[in-house]
C-alpha cells in the first residue's frame, strides 16, 4: 500500500493530485522553486521541499534533485503530474533503481510514445490508422524538404518528442519550408532535449478528438468516454469537452476499442489518452498517445464520476482497475475553459505580474476549479500560462454551455491579462454551441474572437462615476455601501476607449466593496469592479472595461512616442533565445530581428519600419523585462 507521495510538479495539477492523494489518507510532499515559495500547492502539502531557483532547468526538470528529496522524505511513491519530467523515462528508471514508485506507465512504453515517430510505426504495425507522412530517422534539411514536397501543402512540422503545440509549425508553401523547419527543431531543442522532426499531411478542417484510457498491470484495459479539443490556438487547448458532440454511439466505441488496442499494444498501465484527428467524413487517424494524466481530466472525471488521480495511485500500487468496460456509462456533459495569463488581443501574448483581485465563481459538485493560485499571487515568466481551470456539468450540452457562460462571466481577475472575455466569445459563438467543430475554428472567427468587448459608453463612465465618487469620499470600510444621490456631484476627468471625458458622478446608484450598481433607464445595472490607484476595471456582463482616471495633463506625455520612435521593446518579460541581426545591418518593415521566449513559448519580434541596426542592449540568453529597449532600429532619416 501507498502511503506517502511526492508531487513532482507545480500550480493547479500539484494541487489536485494534493487533493486526491489526502482524501485517500496519503501524506503529500510539494517540492518548489524560488518563484514558488509561496504558492498554494505548497501550502496545501503537508510538507514542502526546496528544489532551487526559478527557471525549470534549475528546479522542476532536475531529476536527480527531485530524486534525493524523495528518497530523504521517505516518499512510497513519485506523481508526476504533466509537462515537466511526467514523459521521461531517465526519470523513472532513476525511481525504479530507488524503489520509489513512478505514478505513470513503464520506461518502454514511455520511450515508445515519446517519440512520434516511433509511435508511428508501432501504430502502424498494431493496424492503427495514421496520417500520411514522413517519421524517419533522417533528417536531412534537404531529404525533409523533399519529402515535405512530396507529399504536398498544407502540411504540419512536428518535434518528435514533442506536446503542448511546442515544436509544432503549420506550413503553407515550399519556400517556407526551411523557415519553420528551423523554428520547430530550435523550439523542440529548447523544450525537449531533441531538435528532430517529422512531417505529416496537414488536415484542413478536422477535430481533435481523444479518448480516455486506463490500463492495470493485470491486463485489463478500458476507456473512459471521448473528449473533442478542437478549440485551439496555436495547438494549445483552450476549451475541451466530454463527451465529444455529435458522435454516433457506434464510431464513439469505435475509436475506444481502437484506443484501448493502441494502448495494448505497448503494454500501457496507468492512465493514458490517446489522440485522434476526426476527419468530416468520419475517418480517423491516430495522431498520439500521451502517457500521462492530461490537463482536460476533469470533464472525464465529470461525466463518468471517476476519480481519475485516485485509479492512477491505486493501479500503482498493483490493484485491479475497479470497473469494467460494461460498468462505465457517460452521464451529462462537461466542459473545461482553461484560464491562461495573456493577451489575446495581443496575438495571445503571455502576462506577467501580480494577482491583484480574484473573485471566481462559486463552486459546487456542477462548477469545480482547479487552480495553484489566489490574490496577491505572481504570475512569472518562468512558467507556462495556465493558471486555473473552469469546469462545469449540466445533463446536456446546451445547459453546460449556459453554465459555463454563467461562471466565466462571474470570474474577475485583475493584475494580469487573462483570456476570461476571450473564453466567453467562443463560448457564445454559434458555430461553438452549434457544436460545428474543427482545430481551425478560432482562426475562422477571429475576427469576432479576438476584438475586445462593446460597452455602452454612458453606463461604463456613470459606473466609473460612482465608483471614483465613492473611492473619493474614503468609504470603502463601509461595507453595506453608500447610496450616491449626492447635491454637490465630484466632476472625474476619464479616459475610456482612448476618450478622455469630464464625467459628472451625479448618477443614482449604489457602492459597495467590489460590486456597483446603477440605476439606468434600463433598469438596475450590476457589475463587479477593482479599483487600483486611477485604474478601474468594470466586470459587467458583456465583458470587462478598463477606466482611467486623468490626474495629469496629455501634455506631460507629448513628444515621447516621437522620442521612442526607434527603441524596439520587449513585449514581455522572458529570456532573449536568439538575434537575427547585427549592428549596421539593413532591414526591412516586418524582418524578424529577435527571438524572446516566455511561458515556453516563442515570440518573434519584427522590425515596425525600414532601417538600419543601431545598438543591441542584449546578449542571447539574457533576461529581458516587458518594455526594455532591445535595441535601437535607425530609420532612413536617421
Amino acid at each position: 500500500m501507498l502511503k506517502s507521495v511526492l508531487i513532482a510538479n507545480r500550480g493547479e495539477i500539484a494541487c489536485r493530485v494534493i487533493r486526491s492523494a489526502k482524501a485517500m489518507g496519503m501524506r503529500t510532499i510539494a517540492v518548489y522553486s524560488d518563484a514558488d515559495a509561496n504558492a498554494l500547492h505548497v501550502k496545501q502539502a503537508d510538507e514542502a521541499w526546496y528544489l532551487g531557483p526559478a527557471p525549470a532547468t534549475d528546479s522542476y526538470l532536475r531529476a536527480d534533485k527531485i530524486l534525493a528529496i524523495a528518497v530523504k522524505s521517505k516518499a512510497d511513491c513519485v506523481h508526476p503530474g504533466y509537462g515537466f519530467l511526467s514523459e521521461n523515462a531517465e526519470f523513472v528508471a532513476a525511481c525504479q533503481a530507488k524503489n520509489i514508485v513512478f505514478i505513470g506507465p513503464n520506461v518502454p512504453a514511455i520511450e515508445q510514445m515519446g517519440s512520434k515517430s516511433a509511435a508511428k510505426v508501432i501504430m502502424t504495425e498494431a493496424g492503427i490508422p495514421l496520417v500520411p507522412g514522413y517519421h524517419g530517422d533522417d533528417q536531412n534539411d534537404d531529404l525533409l524538404q523533399n519529402e515535405a514536397d512530396n507529399m504536398g501543402y498544407p502540411l504540419l512540422i512536428k518535434a518528435v518528442a514533442g506536446g503542448g503545440g511546442k515544436g509544432m509549425r503549420v506550413v503553407d508553401c515550399s519556400t517556407d519550408f526551411l523557415t519553420h523547419l528551423t523554428g520547430a527543431r530550435r523550439e523542440g531543442l529548447a523544450s525537449f532535449g531533441n531538435s528532430d522532426v517529422l512531417i505529416e499531411k496537414y488536415l484542413l478542417s478536422p477535430r481533435h478528438v481523444e479518448v480516455q484510457v486506463f490500463c492495470d498491470r493485470h491486463g485489463n484495459g478500458v476507456y473512459l468516454g471521448d473528449r473533442d479539443c478542437s478549440a485551439q490556438r496555436r495547438h494549445q487547448k483552450v476549451i475541451e469537452e466530454a463527451p465529444a458532440p455529435g458522435l454516433s454511439e457506434e464510431l464513439r466505441q469505435k475509436m475506444g476499442i481502437t484506443a484501448v488496442q493502441a494502448a495494448q499494444a505497448i503494454d500501457y498501465v496507468g492512465a493514458g489518452t490517446v489522440e485522434f484527428l476526426l476527419d468530416s467524413d468520419g475517418s480517423y487517424y491516430f495522431m498520439e498517445m500521451n502517457t500521462r494524466l492530461q490537463v482536460e481530466h476533469p470533464v472525464t472525471e465529470m461525466v463518468t464520476g471517476v476519480d481519475l488521480v485516485a485509479w492512477q495511485l491505486n493501479v500503482a500500487a498493483g490493484h485491479p482497475l475497479p470497473m469494467k468496460q460494461t460498468d462505465i456509462h457517460l452521464n451529462g456533459h462537461a466542459f473545461e475553459a482553461r484560464i491562461y495569463a495573456e493577451d489575446p488581443e495581443q496575438d495571445f501574448q503571455p502576462s506577467t505580474g501580480t494577482i491583484t483581485h480574484l473573485r471566481s465563481p462559486a463552486t459546487n459538485q456542477h462548477v469545480r476549479i482547479d487552480t495553484g493560485v489566489v490574490e496577491g499571487d505572481e504570475i512569472s515568466p518562468f512558467y507556462d500560462p495556465m493558471i486555473a481551470k473552469l469546469i462545469v456539468w449540466a445533463d446536456d450540452r446546451e445547459h453546460a454551455l449556459a453554465k459555463l457562460d454563467l461562471a466565466l462571466k462571474s470570474y474577475h481577475l485583475e493584475g494580469i491579462h487573462t483570456n476570461i472575455d476571450f473564453l466567453r466569445r467562443l463560448a457564445n459563438l454559434d458555430d461553438f454551441a452549434q457544436g460545428k467543430l474543427h482545430t481551425g475554428i478560432i482562426d475562422q472567427f477571429q475576427e469576432l474572437l479576438l476584438n475586445p468587448s462593446v460597452h455602452e459608453p454612458d453606463v461604463v463612465l456613470a459606473m466609473a462615476g460612482l465608483v471614483f465618487s465613492h473611492a473619493a469620499q474614503g468609504q470603502f470600510a463601509d461595507l453595506s455601501g453608500l447610496r450616491l444621490n449626492q447635491t454637490q456631484a465630484l466632476t472625474f476627468d476619464l479616459c475610456y476607449l482612448n476618450q478622455t471625458s469630464a464625467i459628472v458622478a451625479d448618477a443614482k446608484g449604489h457602492v459597495s466593496t467590489d460590486q456597483v450598481v446603477l440605476n439606468h433607464q434600463q433598469g438596475q445595472i450590476t457589475a463587479g469592479y477593482h479599483l487600483q490607484d486611477n485604474q478601474l476595471s468594470l466586470f459587467m456582463a458583456t465583458g470587462k472595461a478598463k477606466i482611467t482616471q486623468v490626474l495629469a495633463t496629455l501634455d506631460d506625455f507629448s513628444g515621447r512616442e516621437e522620442a521612442n520612435t526607434g527603441s524596439i521593446c520587449a513585449p514581455m518579460n522572458g529570456s532573449l533565445i536568439a538575434c537575427l541581426v547585427s549592428a549596421g545591418q539593413a532591414v526591412m518593415a516586418g524582418e524578424a530581428l529577435m527571438v524572446v521566449e516566455a511561458m515556453k513559448m516563442e515570440h518573434t519580434i519584427t522590425a515596425p519600419m525600414d532601417g538600419t541596426i543601431g545598438e543591441i542592449y542584449f546578449q542571447v540568453g539574457d533576461l529581458v523585462s516587458a518594455d526594455a529597449q532591445l535595441l535601437h532600429l535607425n530609420t532612413l532619416e536617421e
